[in-house]
């Protein structure tokens, strides 16, 4: 009994010495569940009032030609759809706005609706009602392009500070047009996406807008009426 015994105090002093050489791993948990840092949540109605004052000013941004707020505000790789389907830039919206392309006796922003995505991107529709509003063309004739328009466009926060990185706008129907089944006529003279400014043609003489913005022609003045002869007199 005491040779089993003496051997087993053997093998436990045996262990120990070895647990302290090697070290003694402790069994690890598999069952570990990693948490991610959950995103802040986004103040929404700091980034709703900022992003409505942007819109709000851009009646006075063309009203001055303040082409160095136009700058600050568009992404420089923004992406502008005219209403047409042509296709603008950055540069060229500042341009324009500096050049006093459009103008107008009333601009009017109105249904701002802003759609925050998360704390760095949101989404906005709004409403732009233009009365005597003017495009100036190249050639230096005045177009008219009053009327209304919704503009949908999309922002994002770069280094601390919201630019306007995608825009594009259409003219809004009268509602008795649409409902109308004779043929639509052709569409008045359109301004620029989220009624920024309407660059001006490159290729063509014609003002950028919708294809029929050539002005409408001159009707011809009807041939002047010839006097009747004069009945000859009988003697």
């Amino acid at each position: 009994m005491k040779k089993y015994l003496l051997a087993a105090v053997l093998a436990m002093a045996t262990a120990l010495v070895a647990c302290s050489q090697f070290g003694c791993a402790s069994p690890q948990n598999t069952n570990t569940v990693s948490t991610a840092t959950p995103e802040p949540t986004p103040d929404k109605a700091a980034i709703e009032a900022e992003l409505t004052k942007i819109e709000n000013d851009w009646p006075r941004m063309i009203k001055e030609r303040d082409g160095a707020a136009i700058r600050r505000v568009e992404a420089d790789d923004i992406l502008i759809v005219y209403p047409d389907g042509a296709i603008g830039n950055k540069e060229q919206d500042a341009k324009d706005i500096e050049a006093g392309t459009v103008s107008a006796d009333s601009w009017e922003i109105s249904d701002i609706k802003v759609n925050v995505l998360d704390k760095d991107s949101a989404v906005v529709t709004l409403r732009n009602t233009v009365k005597n509003g003017k495009l100036k063309t190249p050639e230096g004739k005045l177009i008219d392009i009053s009327g209304q328009y919704r503009s949908l466009d999309t922002f994002a926060r770069r280094n601390g500070q919201w630019q306007m990185v995608a825009t594009s706008s259409v003219k809004i129907q009268s509602p008795a047009a649409s409902a109308s089944p004779t043929p639509k006529s052709s569409p008045s003279p359109r301004a620029s996406p989220s009624m920024k400014a309407t660059p001006s043609p490159r290729a063509t003489p014609s003002p950028r807008g919708t294809p029929a913005l050539k002005g409408t022609p001159v009707p011809k003045p009807s041939p002047a009426m010839k006097p009747a002869p004069t009945p000859a007199k009988t003697p």
